[in-house]
């Protein structure tokens, strides 16, 4: 399951930029093959251009990507987030992100981190000066809330087009009941017909084995047992009627709650 094929990302996009506006931190959605299906908002050059340019920095950034849940420290001692997107208890994608610092930084710490990832130290120490300070609880609330506002959004978009298919199908289920019905209706019509036909010739078959006397008795019982098959069919249709009767009034109701 894809989230594009059920989204509409102009809107999923809209939500994550003004979010990223309005707290100041880095984010960016992936599907569930780890792919960006967003823009990325606010990565700065010390993420994007120095760690990730790197070799061992992307490939380190890459594993926190996979693996970081909730609110957590990268490798590179910044604060990131992962928060799952989940559909009817489907992962389809995260929403990741943060890429602040929770205090001052210690220049030191930041400069062997330079060192290990084959970086120039004084270019990666300005990139440094350029990462936003946040609180780490202002972190943690503000990636929760942009995991449950996209995955409410997603849910809902989700709702509204399997609703939609849904809808849909029970439309055209409900007109090709109605023309069964239609077609039953008729058939009921034949059998009726034809059941009369029956009774009439029982009755005459009677008379004649009766005009027949002795000779006729033998034809008075094929008279009799078709007299009594007669009574059957209209028994038994009159019960196909009430249950097309029947099923007609659900068809209706459901069509008139349709509109």
């Amino acid at each position: 399951m894809k989230i594009q094929d059920f989204t509409n990302m102009a809107r999923f996009e809209e939500i994550m930029s003004n979010w990223a506006k309005a707290t100041g931190l880095a984010t960016v959605a992936v599907g569930a093959d780890g792919k960006y299906i967003s823009e990325c908002y606010n990565f700065t050059d010390f993420c994007i251009k120095l760690t990730r340019g790197s070799e061992e920095g992307r490939r380190r950034c890459e594993q926190c990507d996979r693996e970081g849940k909730g609110v957590y420290h990268c490798h590179a001692g910044l604060i990131d987030f992962g928060i799952d997107l989940v559909v009817n208890g489907e992962k389809v994608g995260s929403v990741i992100g943060g890429q602040v610092l929770p205090e001052s930084p210690d220049e030191e710490k930041f400069a062997k981190v330079a060192r290990d990832l084959g970086i120039n130290e004084d270019e990666y120490l300005k990139a440094l000066d350029q990462v936003n300070v946040k609180s780490e609880d202002g972190i943690i609330a503000s990636a929760n809330l942009l995991g449950e506002v996209l995955n409410n959004f997603i849910n809902a978009e989700y709702s509204a087009k399997y609703s939609g298919k849904l809808i849909e199908r029970l439309t055209t289920g409900v007109a090709e009941c109605e023309q069964l019905v239609s077609t039953i209706q008729q058939n009921t019509a034949d059998l009726n017909r034809i059941q009369q036909r029956q009774n009439i010739l029982a009755l005459n078959a009677s008379i004649e084995a009766a005009r027949a006397g002795d000779a006729g008795k033998g034809f008075a019982v094929v008279a009799k047992e078709v007299g009594n098959l007669s009574v059957e069919s209209r028994q038994l249709n009159e019960q196909i009627s009430k249950t097309i009767a029947g099923i007609s009034q659900v068809v209706h109701n459901m069509t008139a709650s349709e509109k």
